[in-house]
């Protein structure tokens, strides 16, 4: 999926910076920016960013400032696509929804996997080579939790949580959260209960629902015809890669589609999943590759291959020689 490069700030921001004792001059003065973009519709994704990082610097803490904000938002503040959520008819139905919709509210993703006892939801950009500073990553777990807690109207604990850079006072958010904190993990991801998932939500709300569901999903499906298939396809192949092959089924549950449809569309732009994931390796491979700092088989082990011979015999298919000599070849060709 290509990236966004203009992103819309989230409704009741600035409002709940305010209650926060917070103005919006003192942040966009803080971020360096020009005032016009209190006006804005959207803004370019750096600007985004440079907001958040600057709501983050004027409360010193990331801890403090996390806990605060998430807390503070009212739902008469929320946007239609997270006030289907608030409304949902129970957690799970709400945690699907926001993963849905959060589509339409670039630039964070949610994947949501359930297994045993627990629900991991886990925390991907769509730029991956330009993430959210740790203020904005951990608002963005810590509103997921806040949404169980509103809904079911019970103090609600995570399971564990997980975090890939510093975010200031750990013991506070341990607090917050209810259970251990892990800094220094390989990925952003809030573990609940998988029980609590069944809660039903005291804010239910059938009505409500019934007309804001068919306008999101429009909205969705505007969204997704503007960005070619492939495109979409391409980008959750290339994130899914390292946890083995991933096929065309569980591509299209996570699309919100049947695997016949999926299929069906990107036959109308001239493509075949098994086309597009042997070109996201083809690419990938290209670019670990120019890593000199991974091996070979750790490159293999990135793009989803076993063993390393049939990464090998998948490489000079695509390349006409091996890994090691376009490496060779290719680093050869940057120094002289």
């Amino acid at each position: 999926m290509t990236p966004p490069t203009r992103i819309k700030i989230p409704a009741g921001f600035w409002e709940g910076l305010r209650q926060l004792g917070i103005t919006a001059n003192d942040v966009v003065q803080q971020a360096q920016l020009p005032l016009t973009i209190l006006t804005a519709p959207v803004v370019p994704t750096a600007q985004y960013l440079a907001i958040w990082q600057a709501y983050s610097d004027i409360m010193d803490d990331t801890a403090k400032g996390i806990i605060k904000l998430a807390t503070v938002f009212e739902p008469a503040q929320y946007p239609p696509s997270v006030l289907a959520t608030y409304h949902a008819r129970d957690y799970r139905d709400a945690l699907k929804r926001m993963a849905r919709y959060k589509q339409l509210c670039p630039p964070e993703i949610l994947r949501i996997n359930e297994e045993d006892e627990h629900c991991t939801i886990e925390l991907d950009w769509l730029n991956t080579e330009q993430s959210g500073p740790p203020l904005l990553v951990g608002i963005t777990l810590a509103f997921l939790l806040e949404l169980g807690r509103r809904g079911t109207g019970q103090p609600l604990m995570a399971s564990s949580v997980e975090f890939s850079q510093p975010m200031g006072d750990v013991q506070a958010l341990e607090v917050y959260f209810g259970c251990p904190i892990q800094i220094g993990a390989n990925g952003n991801r809030l573990t609940l209960h998988r029980r609590d998932l069944d809660r039903p939500f005291v804010s239910y709300n059938a009505d409500l629902l019934e007309i804001l569901t068919p306008v999101l999903d429009r909205s969705l499906g505007e969204h997704q015809r503007i960005t070619p298939i492939r495109e979409i396809v391409k980008w959750i192949i290339k994130r899914s890669l390292t946890g083995g092959r991933p096929d065309i089924q569980t591509i299209a549950k996570e699309m919100g589609m049947s695997d016949r449809t999926l299929q069906r569309r990107l036959t109308d732009e001239g493509r075949s999943f098994k086309h597009l994931l042997a070109e996201v390796r083809q690419e990938q491979a290209r670019m670990y590759l120019t890593d000199i700092s991974l091996d070979i088989k750790e490159v293999a082990f990135l793009m989803g291959y076993e063993d390393q011979n049939s990464f090998y015999r998948a490489f000079r298919q695509w390349e006409g020689v091996t890994p090691s000599h376009w490496r060779a070849e290719h680093l050869g060709t940057q120094t002289r």
